[in-house]
Protein backbone atom coordinates (compact mmCIF):
# COMPACT_ATOMS: atom_id res chain seq x y z
CA UNK A 1 0.00 0.00 0.00
CA UNK A 2 1.47 3.48 -1.23
CA UNK A 3 1.97 6.32 1.14
CA UNK A 4 0.03 8.93 2.07
CA UNK A 5 2.46 11.75 1.64
CA UNK A 6 0.01 13.99 3.99
CA UNK A 7 0.27 11.46 6.91
CA UNK A 8 2.70 11.51 9.35
CA UNK A 9 3.66 10.07 12.34
CA UNK A 10 1.45 12.05 14.52
CA UNK A 11 -1.07 14.24 11.87
CA UNK A 12 -2.78 14.17 8.79
CA UNK A 13 -3.29 16.93 6.47
CA UNK A 14 -6.90 16.98 4.72
CA UNK A 15 -9.36 18.93 2.70
CA UNK A 16 -11.78 21.21 4.91
CA UNK A 17 -15.14 19.33 5.67
CA UNK A 18 -18.74 20.78 6.78
CA UNK A 19 -17.66 19.77 10.74
CA UNK A 20 -14.67 21.98 10.70
CA UNK A 21 -17.12 25.07 10.01
CA UNK A 22 -17.41 26.12 13.36
CA UNK A 23 -13.45 25.48 14.17
CA UNK A 24 -12.76 27.55 10.77
CA UNK A 25 -15.01 30.20 12.10
CA UNK A 26 -13.40 30.59 15.93
CA UNK A 27 -9.82 29.98 14.36
CA UNK A 28 -10.80 33.40 11.70
CA UNK A 29 -12.32 35.14 14.02
CA UNK A 30 -9.41 35.47 16.69
CA UNK A 31 -8.57 39.23 16.53
CA UNK A 32 -5.16 38.00 18.34
CA UNK A 33 -4.24 36.51 15.06
CA UNK A 34 -5.42 39.12 12.50
CA UNK A 35 -2.36 40.78 12.19
CA UNK A 36 -0.89 37.57 10.56
CA UNK A 37 -2.47 38.56 7.94
CA UNK A 38 -5.15 40.94 6.04
CA UNK A 39 -8.08 40.26 8.17
CA UNK A 40 -9.68 43.40 9.61
CA UNK A 41 -13.43 42.15 10.46
CA UNK A 42 -14.54 39.30 11.81
CA UNK A 43 -16.28 36.45 9.02
CA UNK A 44 -19.81 35.14 9.08
CA UNK A 45 -20.64 31.86 10.24
CA UNK A 46 -22.22 31.68 6.53
CA UNK A 47 -19.44 33.21 4.96
CA UNK A 48 -17.20 30.25 6.42
CA UNK A 49 -20.02 27.87 5.40
CA UNK A 50 -20.06 28.66 2.33
CA UNK A 51 -16.17 28.71 1.66
CA UNK A 52 -16.38 25.45 2.99
CA UNK A 53 -18.89 24.18 1.11
CA UNK A 54 -18.25 25.74 -2.50
CA UNK A 55 -14.39 25.40 -2.17
CA UNK A 56 -12.82 23.77 -5.45
CA UNK A 57 -10.13 22.47 -3.91
CA UNK A 58 -7.80 22.87 -7.29
CA UNK A 59 -5.16 25.12 -6.23
CA UNK A 60 -5.16 25.58 -10.29
CA UNK A 61 -8.09 27.46 -10.22
CA UNK A 62 -7.87 29.11 -6.90
CA UNK A 63 -4.62 30.14 -6.56
CA UNK A 64 -4.22 28.57 -3.23
CA UNK A 65 -6.02 25.84 -1.18
CA UNK A 66 -5.94 25.14 2.83
CA UNK A 67 -5.60 21.82 4.69
CA UNK A 68 -6.84 21.35 7.87
CA UNK A 69 -4.32 20.22 10.52
CA UNK A 70 -5.98 16.81 12.55
CA UNK A 71 -4.17 14.27 14.96
CA UNK A 72 -3.67 10.95 14.03
CA UNK A 73 -4.91 9.60 17.00
CA UNK A 74 -7.04 6.52 16.63
CA UNK A 75 -11.06 6.75 17.46
CA UNK A 76 -12.54 9.70 18.81
CA UNK A 77 -9.09 10.92 19.61
CA UNK A 78 -8.91 12.66 16.61
CA UNK A 79 -8.57 16.68 16.54
CA UNK A 80 -8.13 19.55 14.25
CA UNK A 81 -5.59 21.52 15.65
CA UNK A 82 -4.69 24.11 13.08
CA UNK A 83 -4.44 24.84 9.67
CA UNK A 84 -2.33 24.76 7.09
CA UNK A 85 -2.24 26.84 3.27
CA UNK A 86 -0.89 27.59 0.22
CA UNK A 87 -0.76 30.47 -1.34
CA UNK A 88 0.04 32.61 -3.75
CA UNK A 89 0.44 29.74 -6.04
CA UNK A 90 2.11 30.71 -9.20
CA UNK A 91 2.32 28.04 -11.79
CA UNK A 92 4.52 29.80 -14.61
CA UNK A 93 7.69 30.51 -11.79
CA UNK A 94 6.49 26.97 -9.78
CA UNK A 95 6.62 28.38 -6.23
CA UNK A 96 4.00 29.45 -3.59
CA UNK A 97 3.41 31.05 -0.36
CA UNK A 98 2.98 29.16 3.06
CA UNK A 99 1.01 30.07 6.51
CA UNK A 100 0.11 28.13 9.61
CA UNK A 101 -1.38 28.88 12.31
CA UNK A 102 -1.97 26.02 15.45
CA UNK A 103 -4.58 27.01 17.94
CA UNK A 104 -3.09 28.33 21.29
CA UNK A 105 -3.88 25.14 23.06
CA UNK A 106 -1.93 22.45 21.11
CA UNK A 107 1.18 24.71 20.54
CA UNK A 108 4.77 23.47 21.01
CA UNK A 109 3.64 20.00 20.40
CA UNK A 110 5.76 19.25 17.15
CA UNK A 111 2.32 19.42 14.97
CA UNK A 112 3.44 22.31 13.33
CA UNK A 113 6.85 21.25 12.08
CA UNK A 114 5.46 18.25 10.97
CA UNK A 115 2.52 19.69 9.30
CA UNK A 116 5.26 22.01 7.72
CA UNK A 117 7.59 18.91 6.36
CA UNK A 118 4.55 17.19 5.21
CA UNK A 119 3.45 19.99 2.98
CA UNK A 120 7.22 20.62 1.32
CA UNK A 121 7.19 17.58 0.42
CA UNK A 122 3.66 17.56 -1.39
CA UNK A 123 4.64 21.18 -2.68
CA UNK A 124 8.39 19.96 -4.26
CA UNK A 125 6.97 15.97 -5.42
CA UNK A 126 3.50 16.18 -5.94
CA UNK A 127 2.68 20.11 -7.00
CA UNK A 128 6.31 19.68 -8.80
CA UNK A 129 7.18 23.40 -7.35
CA UNK A 130 10.56 24.80 -7.49
CA UNK A 131 10.36 27.41 -4.55
CA UNK A 132 8.27 27.80 -1.32
CA UNK A 133 7.97 31.08 0.78
CA UNK A 134 7.15 32.60 3.87
CA UNK A 135 6.22 35.80 5.19
CA UNK A 136 7.06 36.14 9.26
CA UNK A 137 7.27 39.67 11.33
CA UNK A 138 10.22 40.09 13.41
CA UNK A 139 8.80 39.69 16.32
CA UNK A 140 7.68 36.43 15.80
CA UNK A 141 10.49 33.96 16.73
CA UNK A 142 8.61 30.87 17.12
CA UNK A 143 7.68 31.44 13.47
CA UNK A 144 11.16 32.02 12.66
CA UNK A 145 12.88 29.40 14.20
CA UNK A 146 9.78 26.76 13.22
CA UNK A 147 10.65 27.76 9.15
CA UNK A 148 14.46 27.66 9.74
CA UNK A 149 14.83 24.20 11.34
CA UNK A 150 12.20 23.21 8.18
CA UNK A 151 15.30 24.36 5.89
CA UNK A 152 14.04 27.81 4.72
CA UNK A 153 16.56 30.98 4.69
CA UNK A 154 16.13 34.45 4.93
CA UNK A 155 15.93 36.36 1.35
CA UNK A 156 14.71 39.55 2.14
CA UNK A 157 13.52 42.28 5.10
CA UNK A 158 10.89 44.67 4.39
CA UNK A 159 11.34 46.97 6.69
CA UNK A 160 8.46 48.57 9.44
CA UNK A 161 5.63 46.19 6.60
CA UNK A 162 2.75 45.65 9.22
CA UNK A 163 1.31 48.04 12.00
CA UNK A 164 0.47 45.60 15.04
CA UNK A 165 -0.74 47.26 18.32
CA UNK A 166 0.14 50.75 17.07
CA UNK A 167 3.67 49.69 16.41
CA UNK A 168 5.43 49.22 13.01
CA UNK A 169 7.14 45.81 12.70
CA UNK A 170 9.32 44.26 10.34
CA UNK A 171 8.29 41.81 7.61
CA UNK A 172 11.07 38.87 6.76
CA UNK A 173 10.86 36.76 4.18
CA UNK A 174 12.14 33.08 3.74
CA UNK A 175 12.23 30.76 0.85
CA UNK A 176 12.98 27.00 0.27
CA UNK A 177 13.93 25.74 -3.25
CA UNK A 178 13.51 22.27 -4.42
CA UNK A 179 16.53 21.01 -5.87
Amino acid sequence: MAKNILQGKNILLRAPEPTDIDFIHKMENDPQIWHFGNTLMPYSHYQIEQYVLNIQHDIFAEKQVRLMIETNATGSGRKIVGAIDLFDFDPQHQRAGIGILIIQEEREKGYAAEALKLLVEYSFKILQLHQLFCNITADNPASIQLFEKAGFVPCGLKKEWRLHTNKWVDELTYQIINK
